[in-house]
C-alpha cells in the first residue's frame, strides 16, 4: 500500500510542477507592437495596453503606457511580463507631447492614432474590436497609425 500511495504522491507532485511551469511561461508573455505610418516630426508615439473594457482608452487606466520619439515612420516598443489574457493597444502620435490624444469637438482625432487590429471606427472604438489574445511567451502586432 505505501507503493501505491508514494506512487500517487509522485504522480500529484509531477503534475502540479506541470501546472506551474506552464503557468510561469504564460506569465512572462512579451508583447511587441510594431506602429506604422507615423509621420515623422516633433512629438512623441505614445502607446498604451489595456486588459479592461471598462479602462480602455483612459490612459491613466492602461496596464502600461510606452513613449518613444516620433524620428521615423515605423516604430517598435515591447511591454514585458505581460500575463496571458485578452488585451487592446491605442497607439497615438503625441505631436505637442501634452500626453493626450487632442481631439476636436471632444470626437474628432487631431494627432495620428491606432488601434490594434484597426477596425473600422463609427463613434468611439470599442475593446472588443480591437482585442488580441496573449497565450504565447512572444505575441507581435501591428498597429497602423490614421491622421
Amino acid at each position: 500500500m505505501l507503493d501505491r500511495n508514494a506512487s500517487l504522491v509522485a504522480g500529484l507532485v509531477l503534475v502540479s510542477l506541470l501546472i506551474w511551469a506552464d503557468a510561469k511561461v504564460a506569465v512572462a508573455a512579451e508583447v511587441g507592437v510594431r506602429v506604422e505610418g507615423i509621420k515623422p516630426g516633433t512629438g512623441s508615439l505614445r502607446v498604451a495596453l489595456y486588459r479592461d473594457p471598462d479602462s480602455f482608452r483612459r490612459e491613466a487606466r492602461a496596464v502600461a503606457v510606452l513613449s518613444v520619439p516620433a524620428r521615423s515612420n515605423v516604430a517598435e516598443v515591447t511591454f514585458h511580463q505581460v500575463p496571458a489574457g485578452r488585451y487592446a493597444v491605442v497607439a497615438y502620435h503625441d505631436g505637442n507631447d501634452n500626453k493626450k490624444l487632442d481631439l476636436t469637438l471632444g470626437m474628432f482625432p487631431e494627432e495620428g492614432w491606432g488601434l490594434s487590429n484597426d477596425p473600422k471606427v463609427f463613434g468611439p472604438p470599442r475593446f472588443a474590436d480591437s482585442a488580441f489574445d496573449v497565450i504565447e511567451p512572444n505575441t507581435t502586432i501591428a498597429v497602423p497609425l490614421h491622421y
